[in-house]
């Protein structure tokens, strides 16, 4: 029998698997990639008899291969906080959903854990662009607010590293830096043992200077957008640099958009942190789109639909959340 980790590669992806292996470890199979590359499940060459685990992928784009494993007699676990729409009933899928604003995978990995590496959740929280609720956790921890800013930098760079359109992109393949965060019960220790995750935090701040030196393309009452080139470290920053936004204006929405160079432009959707709700609505809306309540995305909007898309965004949030 074969066991498969199936898991997004950016932060909470990367941590809600480190806490789940430094409690049960196990060896697996790895499948993973970039950030945007959700259609994981279908990869899984698993058969009768093998198990899979699944974090931080969406089920609703990963339906139809779920089903099939189901079907083959593989047995799935599947954690997830995006937008699920009709969840299969099966004897061999234990499901662990929760899709609410403030909640990450990372989280409810932490929940079914009982704490044992939160740490490590505090982590992915952080990466997953929920400072509020990494705080409090740090905090009823004991974390001083150094440590905390050592796992704040961590999460985020963590995050930074999945977002690219392919692995030649990116700093470290998901799958290796898996591998490489998995001896460290400690994040701090990680920090302080392992080189790349100080080439993680260097990079992500090179980049992010070229990124807010862009001015907005379009700002109304509600809702901020920005266009970023087709460029190497606009295929990195992107992500990013719609969370940083958010936090710096919490009362409103952010659109950051990048050109493809193929016609299309892939978007990263934050609704406002003080409302944080509609983004998998909104871009579920738009043929490639997804995500889950405070943050969404779509893979590929034309270029001719970028009006609409605009509209749809200003409707989304006409004023500033409260």
């Amino acid at each position: 029998m074969a066991h498969y980790d199936v898991f997004n590669g950016d932060a909470d992806g990367i941590c809600a698997l480190q806490q789940l292996r430094l409690a049960d470890p196990r060896a697996a199979v790895m499948v993973t990639g970039v950030k945007r590359d959700i259609g994981l499940l279908e990869r899984v060459p698993a058969h009768g008899g093998d198990t899979v685990t699944v974090l931080d992928v969406s089920l609703h784009r990963n339906r139809a291969a779920l089903e099939r494993l189901l079907a083959q007699g593989v047995a799935v676990e599947y954690f997830d906080h995006h937008f699920a729409g009709e969840v299969p009933t099966h004897p061999l899928l234990r499901i662990h959903l929760d899709g609410a604003p403030g909640m990450c995978t990372s989280l409810i990995v932490d929940r079914h854990l009982e704490g044992r590496h939160r740490a490590w959740a505090i982590v992915g929280a952080f990466g997953d662009n929920l400072p509020a609720g990494a705080q409090a956790l740090g905090r009823a921890q004991g974390k001083s607010p150094d440590e905390l800013r050592a796992l704040q930098a961590l999460g985020e760079a963590i995050n930074y590293n999945a977002y690219g359109d392919s692995e030649a992109d990116l700093l470290v393949a998901p799958a290796e830096l898996a591998l490489r965060v998995r001896p460290h019960a400690d994040p701090l220790a990680f920090v302080a043992q392992e080189p790349v995750a100080r080439a993680l935090i260097a990079r992500k701040e090179a980049d992010l200077a070229q990124a807010l030196a862009i001015a907005p393309w379009r700002q109304l009452a509600g809702v901020r957008v920005v266009l970023l080139p087709d460029a190497g470290w606009a295929r990195r920053a992107q992500g990013v640099l719609g969370n940083l936004l958010s936090q710096r204006d919490p009362a409103r929405a952010h659109a950051v958009l990048r050109d493809t160079g193929k016609g299309t432009y892939v978007v990263s959707v934050r609704a406002p942190q003080r409302c944080p709700h509609g983004a998998d609505a909104l871009c579920l809306r738009f043929p490639t789109g997804g995500g889950r309540a405070s943050a969404g995305g779509i893979d590929a909007l034309p270029q001719a639909g970028l009006d609409a898309f605009v509209a749809a965004l200003a409707q989304a949030w006409p004023t500033p959340a409260e």
